[in-house]
């Protein structure tokens, strides 16, 4: 069963914002920049995952349409849960979001109790961001059939849910399967909302109505009116209360009409991307950004300025 988040966007309620950090062992930390994103009045910090990148690839890079990799980047990604554990000790309101994790990729029973953790000592933070895996290759060497994917993973966040809710958990799938078992902590929130980042098309959608609680869309999707409308359809006939999650990854700078338009036909969030630059211009990208979407003020974003600025002193005088 999916959890609807308690945070989805009434007809009232205003659009958000997030920042997505790719993250790599070069440039800001996501510890750095979760707290300027929070400073500067971001409401979700989302960061990727990939464990590995096989260096020969049958699957093409749904940007570039062959095996190669539009930014080095993918091969450098840390750890999707410990960067947020970082991030999650020095905020104290920003979500903490994958955008996407491969929970395919890990045990599934561990995965749920890192989760879980998470969730607990951040204050019930957490938004798990899943993909199905565009990287077959890398899904292969964890054992993850490429046809079956889809049916691992929602065997995965079904027995995830139980140990997040049941007091004896127990699960039986193709895929996973474990009987009656304590696991604590359990998370703040009911469960971790859920949220699919993958192409929109009605597989697509009839997966998410049914096992999720909301889409993220490709860079490649950019004007989504129709396929919006389409996933409410799919959310409806499931049966399902309330509206789905709907958050847009700005893969270029939307003008002013588009972030409107988007606002009007349900989008809960958008994510915008940090540059590949030093952390002194990261932050300051945060700043300007925030101005232009009117999160803070000029004096808000200086005051965010100055904090980084006196914590990347702090960090360099005890190296």
């Amino acid at each position: 069963m999916a959890f609807r988040m308690d945070a989805t966007r009434s007809s009232m309620a205003p659009m958000r914002h997030g920042i997505v950090l790719f993250t790599s062992d070069r440039g800001i930390t996501p510890s750095v920049a979760a707290k300027a994103a929070e400073d500067n009045g971001f409401d979700t910090f989302y960061v990727p995952e990939h464990t590995h990148i096989p260096t020969r690839r049958a699957a093409a890079h749904p940007g570039t349409g062959d095996e190669s990799l539009p930014d080095d980047r993918y091969m450098r990604t840390l750890d999707p849960w410990v960067s947020l554990a970082t991030a999650a000790a020095v905020t104290s309101r920003i979500r903490l979001a994958t955008a996407v994790a491969l929970p395919v990729e890990s045990d599934p029973i561990t995965l749920a109790k890192t989760i879980a953790s998470l969730d607990h000592l951040s204050g019930g933070r957490v938004t798990v961001g899943a993909g199905f895996g565009w990287n077959t290759d890398e899904l292969s060497d964890h054992r993850v059939p490429a046809g079956r994917r889809r049916t691992v993973l929602r065997e995965y966040l079904d027995a995830m849910r139980a140990l997040w809710n049941q007091e004896e958990a127990s699960y039986d799938g193709e895929f996973v399967s474990f009987g009656p078992s304590w696991a604590w902590p359990k998370p703040v929130q009911p469960q971790p909302p859920v949220l699919i980042g993958a192409g929109g098309g009605p597989k697509t959608f009839a997966w998410i109505a049914a096992n999720a609680d909301g889409w993220i869309t490709t860079p490649l999707e950019q004007d989504i009116t129709g396929k919006v409308d389409a996933l409410h359809d799919n959310w409806r006939a499931a049966g399902r209360a309330g509206h789905p999650e709907i958050v847009v990854l700005a893969a270029v700078k939307p003008s002013a009409e588009d972030i409107a338009t988007w606002e009007r036909i349900g989008v809960t969030e958008i994510i915008w991307g940090l540059p590949d630059k030093s952390e002194d211009e990261v932050i300051s990208f945060l700043g300007r950004h925030a101005r232009r979407l009117g999160l803070t003020s000029d004096e808000g974003a200086a005051t965010a300025a100055e904090a980084s600025a006196t914590g990347h002193a702090e960090r360099s005088g005890s190296r």
